[in-house]
Parts: structure tokens; sequence; C-alpha cells
């Protein structure tokens, strides 16, 4: 079936709304794109906990102290020391490996951006149960916590977004955008937020919730014994290699996403709202899997692609920004083939 537009099932007002407005800078004149404001977005929408919330306040006084997470911090320390030896296997590893290594790359970037992003954190398509069972499984080989609690954290750090309620606030600075954010107790206010956000729609989805339930045991198998097994059965890889190699994967894998919540909300431009700070960082876009053009998302939360130019599908199985124009959005082979439906597309509406 045909996707169906904002334009058309919830905001009819865009049907007017220009693409480009004149403007004056520095005397110049020339055209800049706008954007429907955060109201016009959660209009007439059956979700609006991505929608940013322009009402909450951060609370006046000294800031709750900092309490580290030392467990996670001695983890954190290890993998990446891990993953900088595995560094010197890649030479010797077979190419197999290492092809099979970036097939589970992407799988897991996948899992992330077109599953617990798109589908369950801002829904913005609809998926049958085949996929949805497939997205969670390569999710689970992404380890980024379940789809549930990376859900729930990714509305509220789209609802309160740069303020002491969002989960990994960039104004706390790089690197606790980064992976700061993992090391410390969180925010009172996120947690606070969080326990405040209508999670029934996840809650009623069977397979977010067996995900949820069989965690421990997904990611054991998923992210690491099934990707180090493969080279060491199909191929004779020795299993140290393969093992190490699923380290660096898993520990890139962790870096491209957080990059997404650190360089994407500091360095690049933002042409499509100069009020808030995610920005279109290219760098970014080449390893999450199209993440990076943030300064559209955030203007968009509900768009599952994911910029203007990029289409979210090509992009993750391609790992590689390519340009859709030429593709018909309106009746794209997914769609066609039954398993996604409904997908929002709103910036083709507003720049055709």
């Amino acid at each position: 079936m045909q996707s169906q537009f904002l334009q058309e099932e919830i905001a009819p007002d865009f049907s007017t709304m220009p693409a480009f407005a004149q403007i004056t800078q520095n005397g110049v004149a020339h055209s800049e794109k706008v954007h429907p404001t955060y109201e016009h977005m959660g209009s007439g929408r059956e979700m609006t906990d991505d929608i940013f919330d322009e009402t909450y306040r951060e609370k006046e006084g000294p800031k709750p102290a900092i309490r580290y997470v030392w467990r996670n911090i001695i983890l954190m320390a290890f993998l990446h020391v891990t993953a900088l030896y595995a560094l010197w296997y890649i030479p010797s590893a077979k190419p197999l490996t290492l092809m099979w290594a970036v097939l589970c790359f992407i799988l897991g970037g996948l899992g992330v951006t077109a599953g617990a992003h798109r589908l369950w954190s801002h829904r913005s398509y609809k998926a049958t149960l085949p996929l949805r069972i497939f997205l969670a499984i390569i999710n689970s080989m992404a380890f980024q916590n379940d789809i549930y609690e990376w859900a729930r954290d990714h509305r509220v750090h789209h609802k309160f977004s740069e303020t002491d309620a969002d989960p990994h606030n960039a104004r706390r600075g790089f690197f606790f955008a980064h992976i700061g954010w993992l090391l410390v107790r969180k925010h009172p206010d996120v947690i606070e937020k969080g326990q405040k956000l209508d999670l029934s729609d996840l809650k009623a989805d069977q397979v977010v919730m067996f995900q949820r339930r069989n965690y421990k045991t997904s990611v054991v198998l998923l992210c690491f014994l099934f990707p180090s097994l493969v080279p060491w059965y199909y191929w004779g890889e020795p299993f140290l290699s393969s093992f190490l190699l699923s380290i660096l994967r898993y520990t890139a894998t962790l870096n491209a996403t957080w990059l997404v919540n650190s360089a994407a909300h500091m360095y690049g431009n933002r042409p499509y709202d100069r009020h808030i700070n995610p920005r279109e960082n290219h760098f970014v876009v080449f390893g999450a899997l199209g993440e990076g053009f943030h300064n559209f998302h955030h203007t968009f939360p509900f768009d599952y692609s994911t910029s203007e130019f990029v289409s979210l599908i090509l992009c993750a199985i391609l790992a590689w920004p390519v340009t859709a124009r030429k593709w018909p959005r309106r009746a794209s082979w997914l769609e066609k083939s039954g398993l996604v439906m409904e997908a929002t597309r709103l910036a083709e509406n507003l720049f055709p």
C-alpha cells in the first residue's frame, strides 16, 4: 500500500506551506528552507512524546552530585582496550572474516536505526510481524540496551533535548554526550520524565517485550557468540581472532551511535532549524547509516527517512548515503513487499 503522508493524514495546512522563503542576510537576498513548528508537528499524531516540550524548565539551584557507576567505567575501559588490541589481528584475518565483520556492523546498525529508532521510538512506519522479529534480532546484535529502554530514553531525549532531562545532554560536553552519560547515574529529571511518558505502545508489542525478557541471553548469542562462531566454523578462522574482531565490530557500532549524540549535536550546519543544537554532520553519516543528518531528524522526528535526500532503507543496506530522489517514495519496494506500511514522509511535501 502507498505511504500515508502527513500532508494527507494530519496536517492539511502543510499543502500551502512554501518550501523556501526569501530572506536577507548581510544585504544579500537568498532562499532558505523553512519548516513547520513543533506545534504543527504534533498536531493530530497518535504519539507526541518525541516532540520537544518547550514548557520544561530546568530547576534552579545547585546541580545534583555526580555519582559514578564504576562497573560501567571498568567494563567500557576493558572493552575499548580489547578493541584496540584486536586491531593487531586485522592484517592476519581472512578476507571473509573481515567482510563478515562489516556485514554484522551493518546489521547491528540497521537494528538500531530502522528498528529501535525509526520504528519503535518514533513509530514513523508500521512493520509486519516477520520484519519486527528480524529487526529485534539484529537489534540484539548491536547490544545498546533492549528496544523498550532504548526507545524510552530516546523519546525523553527528543522531548527534553539539551536540558537536564536529556539522557545525553550535549550541553554537558562532548565526552558526556558521547559515553560519559553511561558512566554516571542518570540526572533525576531524566528518570522523572521517563516515568511520565506513555509507553503503552511498547508494552503492547510482544516482540519488544519478548526481547526485553530475554535480552541478556540474546546479546550473548547474537552480539558475540554467533558472529564469532561463523568464521571459525565455516572458513577456519581461529576462534580467538574471530572473537576479538567481534569485540572490535561491537565497539565500532557503539561509537558510531554515540557520535550521533555527541558530534552530530555540536559540529555541522543547521539548514532546517538554526535554533536547535543538532547538526548535519557528514562524517557521522558514513558511520551511523545516515543518522548524521541530525538537524533534519530533530526537525522532522517522525519522518522514516534519515534526511531530505537519503533513503533510510538504501542507506541502511548499503551503509552509504545514496541520493534517492529518483525512487518513487509513495510506492517503495518495501511497501510493495508488504513488510512496511504507512511510512510517514513529510520532507517530500515540503521540499519537492
